[in-house]
């Protein structure tokens, strides 16, 4: 689904991405974990477009995207719910959910039933703006707002933080019924080690910009945990 290969990224004279190369399995959930600052949050700009790479190369469904700006990943099937939601405050919840229309490839006016039925909040409060929302149905708006753009691969950076528990529960089932149930391939950067271990199927471990382990949910030890997670 999602190939990268040895990306590196700099931020002034700081290296955030070092020869970074991971292969993401089409209808896989992958969660990327690590401690602040090792370049989670670098990576998934770089795959959106958000953040232009130095090197290395980007392949979507056998595409190479590497060089395509970020609204045309979009429309080639890449959804992004970034940190902190960046929903748009002074506009209604269905006016956020329309700006994803844009990036859709079948033409679609309107914004699909399924976002309704996933988040059934969103519809209640359609003409209410966006930013009289509370945290959690904000991220749900965000979610929402990936989705009417029809992605083949959803990426979401870090959603259950600042959300009550209640929440983090739902958003976490409606990530793997987007999964499994639909066959969205999904790639989150996950703090939570144990929401981690509830949506994911492989796991990826960074440490100084680079990935240090990787593989099935399962066989993500303590070990590992003690020194990459920890604090």
């Amino acid at each position: 689904m999602l190939t990268l290969d040895k990306l590196n990224q700099f931020y002034g004279s700081s290296h955030t991405l070092k020869d970074l190369s991971l292969t993401i399995r089409p209808g896989a959930c992958t969660v990327i974990m690590g401690r602040n600052g090792v370049g989670k949050t670098t990576l998934m700009q770089c795959v959106t477009g958000l953040q232009a790479l130095k090197s290395g190369s980007l392949t979507l469904s056998g595409k190479d995207i590497t060089n395509i700006p970020a609204e045309e990943r979009a429309a080639a099937g890449i959804g992004y719910v970034p940190q902190g939601r960046q929903i748009f405050p002074l506009l209604s919840v269905e006016e956020n959910l329309r700006i994803g229309l844009r990036a859709r490839r079948d033409g679609l006016k309107t914004i699909p039933d399924l976002i309704y039925e996933l988040f059934p909040v969103l519809k209640e409060m359609l003409h209410r703006r966006g930013g009289d929302l509370s945290g959690g149905q904000q991220q749900q708006l965000a979610i929402g707002r990936a989705l009417v753009t029809q992605p083949e691969l959803l990426l979401l950076d870090e959603p259950t933080e600042g959300i009550q528990p209640n929440v983090v529960h739902d958003i976490g089932t409606i990530i793997t019924r987007l999964n499994k149930e639909i066959g969205l391939t999904v790639v989150l950067v996950e703090q939570k080690l144990p929401f981690a271990r509830r949506v994911g199927d492989d796991y990826v471990l960074m440490d100084r910009g680079e990935v240090v382990a990787n593989g099935p949910m399962e066989d993500l030890g303590e070990d590992l945990v003690r020194q990459y997670l920890t604090v």
